[in-house]
């Protein structure tokens, strides 16, 4: 991730015309095709006449406030931060300084980020994204727990996978649009398996996921799953926005169901498609090829002293002691599940 994050130098104000940017920084060159500027506009308030100015403005904001924050303040970075939260500037500040919080917070997952770091994951299988786009133009994130031996590498592998994969869905302007959908297929987790995935973890990638990333999650489909999920989806729960929560859709072994929700024609075969068999090849290709989009390492930046911005993850410590009890009361009900 390449851009000027400078925040000493001179910059514009927000009203000043786009022109006079800082002549280093990448100019901004919409890609979007008018219908998606039409949908971007009627969805996520975004004004291509002011897309600019409000990217200073973000810009600006970022320099005042957090001036040690080290963010990348390119036009098309920044504009990932104001899409995911509807052109509201105080809001899409708080998801840029969460979005580096956890980076910061959780080294096992943010350091050496890159997708050669976690290439037996992308083998295995885990997780990938399916070559077609469904009807509202959004990607599918195939995700396959199954996939996964927890003697090989810990859960966080799996997290850091997936990080990198919304990460390079991310960069697409329709992605940033449109928002992605997961499809996550729980055929065959067992009981030893799905204890790896505690509150601790869930907490936290729940966190990352609702409010530090710049994604929208428009709908997460759930197939196959053994009667161990409902333990599963108590630990979730909890630490789901309302919204979220009601964007979960659990398919059971009811392919008709699931295809009420994605159509045959994009799903392989494995799931009663029409595409043929699962691919990850091609996924897992153009991931490994784009290692340079992962070199700029943001997990040792230093939030300033004088601040005190949101950290959803909150202490890593005390949320670790909680959540083991947590644990500890849900494993009773994991059982009783399974």
């Amino acid at each position: 991730m390449s851009g000027d994050s400078d925040c000493t130098r001179t910059s514009p104000s927000a009203g000043s015309p786009s022109d006079e940017f800082l002549p280093d920084r990448p100019k901004y060159v919409c890609s979007l095709s008018p219908d998606l500027i039409t949908k971007a506009r009627e969805e996520l308030q975004e004004k291509p006449e002011w897309r600019l100015r409000d990217v200073q403005a973000l810009r600006d904001m970022v320099c005042k406030d957090y001036p040690s924050l080290g963010t990348c303040l390119d036009d098309a970075f920044l504009l990932r931060f104001l899409r995911a939260r509807k052109f509201d500037y105080d809001r899409a500040l708080q998801l840029l300084v969460n979005y580096h919080t956890c980076r910061r917070s959780w080294p096992e997952v943010f350091n050496n980020l890159k997708p050669s770091a976690v290439k037996p994951v992308l083998e295995s299988g885990f997780v990938t994204v399916l070559p077609q786009l469904d009807p509202e133009g959004r990607h599918i994130v195939c995700i396959r727990p199954d996939r996964w031996t927890p003697s090989n590498y810990p859960i966080t592998e799996n997290i850091r996978a997936i990080y990198l994969t919304l990460e390079k869905l991310i960069q697409s302007e329709e992605t940033q649009v449109n928002g992605i959908v997961i499809l996550a297929d729980y055929k065959g987790v067992s009981l030893s398996k799905a204890s790896h995935f505690g509150p601790f973890v869930a907490k936290k990638v729940i966190g990352i996921l609702q409010d530090g990333f710049p994604i929208r999650i428009k709908a997460v489909n759930i197939i196959n799953e053994p009667r161990i999920f409902k333990g599963i989806f108590a630990i979730i729960k909890p630490f789901l926005k309302e919204k979220i929560a009601n964007r979960f859709f659990l398919h059971g072994c009811d392919l008709n169901s699931l295809h009420q929700n994605i159509p045959p024609v994009i799903l392989p075969e494995e799931y009663g498609g029409t595409s043929g068999k699962l691919d990850i090849t091609a996924w897992n290709e153009l991931l490994l090829a784009s290692e340079e989009d992962f070199q700029h390492d943001f997990s040792e930046l230093v939030l300033p002293c004088d601040s005190s911005p949101h950290d959803m993850l909150g202490s890593a410590d005390a949320d670790e002691k909680q959540c083991d009890d947590s644990l500890r009361g849900m494993k009773p009900q994991l059982y009783y599940c399974y």
